[in-house]
């Protein structure tokens, strides 16, 4: 299950709560990744310079709000107001591999990303699958400029890369603030469908809509049906059109699309197709605005999506697990057993993270697995951790073997207690040193995590 979030959210700080918007409230089943794609994040020279050194307030923002939750954040890119975040439940970081980000600027004739996109792909159960979060040029008169610049940003990701392009990848998302418009109706025909909720008088007049039948590139992207609102432009804190001397028109400009590489080009001569062939399948669930949030003058726009996959890769690269029972009294020891084919390291380390962790480098301690390692056997490995290291309140905590290679968590333990050091019982401890000032030198602060 995957929830995919694109808004405009017109440079403003995050909203006290979005639990709607993620759908945390609803009763049916989690989610198993959340892909979020924000437009006009605050990009002053001065927010974005402290960005680049740290997270953005609206990655901090979503972590905290989903590593209680048992997400961590695989993967960000950010070009000025564009970011595309990605988070996953533990249990498939194992299964998601080949991690690269990209972006490409179309503002200014390429030199100025205010405008273009920004894309994660991944190979995820031996399925490539890509996220493309795209801002493309404004105002009604400009659809062929926002087609030209979608076509560049098709054509220039992972360019010269050792990566298959973003329309040969199994599965492609394109999402974002896209800016097509209304066309040929007026103003008071467009609020008056809107008030009576004929959302359908004014579908075949949407400048994506008609682009998709004319431009071939665009026929084999799905998108749901348009059964809510508008979502630009509001006045903000409300869910009353644009009442200032522009009064622009409403237009459907926030807009979740996606497209499965063509199957039937494997299909026998013949022409049948079996379902049994498709190892892949994307169905879209839900697909609907959220109207009580009032930031911007864009309301955000949700796609629930079950994603059907036959696994080509169903075993982890690395399994792990603690040796017996830990506790922050003494040193304790961590077993683990490589596939045959797996590429190790020297770099290579495995971390010990709460079980809320927010993202890679939010470990607690490590330990290398060459340089700390204490037997070897044909059955595996076992590796040393200090007690110095363990935090001595105890609690629970997951291990995750991280392949400098692969640049990638391989492997990860079923959770676990720690139990605490008797002696701090009822002692007040130091606070802990945040994770990052120690964490292994070849991980780098990459833009995938």
């Amino acid at each position: 299950r995957l929830h995919l979030v694109t808004w405009n959210v017109g440079t403003a700080s995050p909203p006290p709560d979005v639990s709607s918007l993620l759908q945390l409230d609803s009763l049916g089943a989690t989610m198993d990744m959340y892909v979020i794609g924000l437009q006009e994040v605050n990009s002053k020279i001065t927010n974005f310079l402290s960005d680049l050194a740290f997270d953005d307030p609206w990655s901090i923002f979503f972590m905290t709000v989903l590593s209680p939750l048992g997400y961590i954040k695989l993967s960000s890119v950010r070009m000025q107001g564009l970011l595309l975040l990605i988070f996953v439940k533990h249990v498939h970081l194992p299964f998601i591999r080949d991690l690269h980000t990209q972006f490409t600027r179309t503002g200014l004739y390429g030199y100025w990303g205010n405008k273009g996109g920004v894309t994660i792909r991944m190979s995820l159960y031996g399925h490539t699958v890509c996220f493309m979060n795209c801002h493309l040029p404004a105002h009604i008169e400009n659809t062929e400029q926002r087609l030209d610049d979608f076509e560049k940003i098709l054509e220039m990701q992972f360019e010269g890369e050792n990566i298959p392009s973003a329309l040969e990848h199994d599965v492609l998302f394109w999402f974002g603030d896209l800016n097509f418009r209304i066309a040929d109706y007026g103003i008071h025909f467009v609020r008056e469908s809107i008030n009576n909720k004929r959302y359908n008088l004014l579908w075949e007049k949407d400048q994506l809509n008609m682009a998709k039948k004319k431009e071939a590139f665009l026929q084999e992207f799905v998108e749901g049906p348009l059964h809510f609102k508008p979502t630009y432009k509001f006045d903000l804190y409300s869910d009353v059109y644009d009442t200032s001397e522009k009064k622009r028109k409403p237009a459907w400009t926030d807009r979740i699309l996606w497209r499965v590489k063509n199957l039937c080009q494997h299909a026998p001569k013949g022409g049948e197709f079996s379902e049994e062939q498709q190892t892949i399948s994307v169905t879209l669930n839900n697909y609907i605005s959220h109207m009580s949030y009032g930031i911007s003058d864009h309301k955000p726009v949700t796609g629930t999506f079950g994603l059907e996959l036959k696994p080509l890769v169903s075993e982890p690269l690395v399994t792990l697990s603690p040796e017996g029972e830990w506790s922050a009294e003494h040193d304790v020891l961590i077993n683990y057993s490589a596939v045959p084919e797996f590429p190790s390291s020297a770099w290579d380390w495995i971390g010990l993270f709460k079980v809320t962790f927010k993202h890679v480098n939010d470990y607690v301690t490590y330990s290398w697995v060459e340089d700390d390692e204490i037997s070897s056997n044909k059955d595996g490995k076992q590796v040393y951790m200090s007690a110095a290291e363990i935090p001595d309140v105890g609690g629970e905590f997951l291990l995750c073997y991280y392949s400098n290679n692969l640049q990638s968590v391989v492997g990860i333990s079923q959770p676990f207690q720690i139990q605490p050091n008797r002696t701090f019982i009822g002692k007040e401890l130091p606070q802990e040193e945040d994770s990052w000032m120690q964490r292994p030198d070849n991980l780098e602060s990459h833009d995938e995590f």
